[in-house]
């Protein structure tokens, strides 16, 4: 079945320098196992986990060691045989906050296999049994965001999904554990996708990737084709910053778009990241949880990058060491340049949502050092916005804190922080900062208003 694939790009973006050069030729790695865990019980969207194991206690690798705080949340295993060391303890987060962690001392004579598993037959199992073993596995969106998948493994109420969207675009610049994911883990991806059209009821579902990855879209069509899966396809679409957003990879693919302030599902679709399906297809049958994933691990402070297959809660010291990073980087970089989050510590440990860490030295800074000027009215950041807001105006409107008119005539929260504003703006403006606080700001008066 031949889905309408509109042969178009969204409007606007831009095209970054990739530098995937660095990674996406080398095969995945595995990571050495750490000392010390540090597990923090706030790793995806949602309410906290809830620790279920005490301090002492010895835990397996892929045990479970804190339950869902709630629907909107997700339960956390252990990445390691171990014993716990400590529970509750706070632990520093990448956007500064504290949160409490379980520490677990890894055994060094334990050969760290996984023994806690409880195999199922997926093929006999229903939709809600599926999207439970899902919840169960720990499963969140691996593509960043973070959000608990078994929350959109089935249509919201009212809704109805026809078209299933597996995103494998990774349109930020260095990252490429995607598209390693692609390759070596493509039977794994399909099954992932079939478990997600079964619990979605998704009749049909199309795998969506730039063209600068055309070795994972032969890899994966050939397998489509050789598995004779008549109802999902393989697109290429073109390779333009930020096509790996949702809203834009379902213009560049179907022609859609989604309402503003909507989701997918007003539109009869679900968007899933490759490496979040991947994980599905893995865990869900073999009856484990999430306890490891891939992450890029490159910059031109890194003397080996490469996608690395790294036990959640690494602390990130033992990362870096293990790559050979500089030892005093200008900047390190939890995510992609674009829309990642730039450290002030090192005191945090690797969690489910981090797709990369990036180090640059001090001379090499992916950002613009030059002081910020006045806007000289060029509209290079409306014409870059893809979602056709103006970026400009609102950075002035942040500055006096009028964020009711940014909300109300501008269309503030509209944007998802793409920064191609920021990016294209020849005065140095930090807009996508600018808009990033207001919308912090509007959040933070409305929660003190409850």
């Amino acid at each position: 079945m031949k889905l309408p694939w509109q042969g178009t790009s969204f409007a606007n973006g831009i095209h970054p320098e990739d530098h995937k050069e660095l990674t996406e030729h080398k095969p995945i790695r595995r990571m050495p196992f750490s000392n010390k865990i540090i597990v923090p019980l706030s790793q995806s969207i949602g309410a906290p986990a809830k620790p279920i194991v005490t301090k002492g206690q010895d835990v397996m690798r892929g045990e479970p060691i804190a339950e869902a705080g709630g629907f909107v949340s997700a339960p956390i295993h252990a990445p390691v045989t171990g014993t716990v060391s400590a529970v509750d303890e706070l632990v520093s987060m990448p956007n500064g906050s504290k949160t409490p962690a379980i520490l677990i001392d890894t055994w060094p004579s334990s050969d760290q296999a996984i023994r806690y598993l409880q195999p199922r037959d997926t093929k006999v199992m229903s939709a809600d049994e599926l999207v439970k073993a899902v919840q169960d596995a720990g499963v969140v969106g691996l593509g960043g965001a973070a959000f608990p998948t078994h929350v959109k493994m089935k249509a919201p109420k009212g809704k109805t999904i026809t078209t299933l969207v597996a995103n494998g675009c990774e349109c930020e610049p260095y990252l490429t554990c995607d598209h390693r994911t692609m390759l070596e883990q493509t039977d794994n991806l399909l099954k992932g996708l079939q478990l997600a059209m079964v619990t979605s009821g998704a009749e049909k579902a199309i795998i969506g990737i730039e063209d600068n990855k055309m070795d994972a879209v032969e890899k994966i069509r050939e397998a489509i084709n050789k598995q004779q899966l008549t109802n999902i396809t393989c697109e290429a679409v073109p390779t333009c910053y930020p096509q790996g957003a949702e809203k834009m990879l379902l213009k560049s693919l179907l022609g859609l778009e989604v309402p503003a302030g909507g989701i997918p599902a007003d539109i009869g679709c679900a968007v899933f990241n490759v490496g979040t399906l991947a994980q599905i297809g893995e865990l869900v049958p073999e009856g484990r949880g999430l306890i490891e994933r891939i992450v890029t691990v490159s910059g031109p402070g890194v003397s080996k990058p490469g996608n690395y297959i790294i036990p959640l809660g690494t602390p990130l010291p033992y990362v870096l060491e293990q790559v050979g990073a500089i030892e005093k980087p200008g900047m390190i970089i939890l995510g992609g340049p674009m829309m990642g989050m730039s450290i002030a510590t090192r005191d945090i440990a690797t969690t489910k949502g981090i797709t990369g860490i990036l180090v640059f030295p001090p001379e090499q800074l992916p950002c613009c050092n030059e002081p910020e000027m006045p806007c000289i009215g060029c509209r290079a950041c409306v014409e870059a916005c893809p979602m056709y807001l103006n970026p400009s105006m609102l950075g002035k409107l942040a500055d006096v804190s009028r964020h009711q008119e940014m909300m109300d005539e501008y269309h503030l929260m509209n944007c998802f922080e793409c920064g191609c504003c920021s990016n294209s703006c020849p005065a140095n403006i930090p807009l996508t900062q600018k808009i990033r606080v207001a919308k912090q700001s509007i959040r933070q008066k409305a929660r003190n208003a409850r």
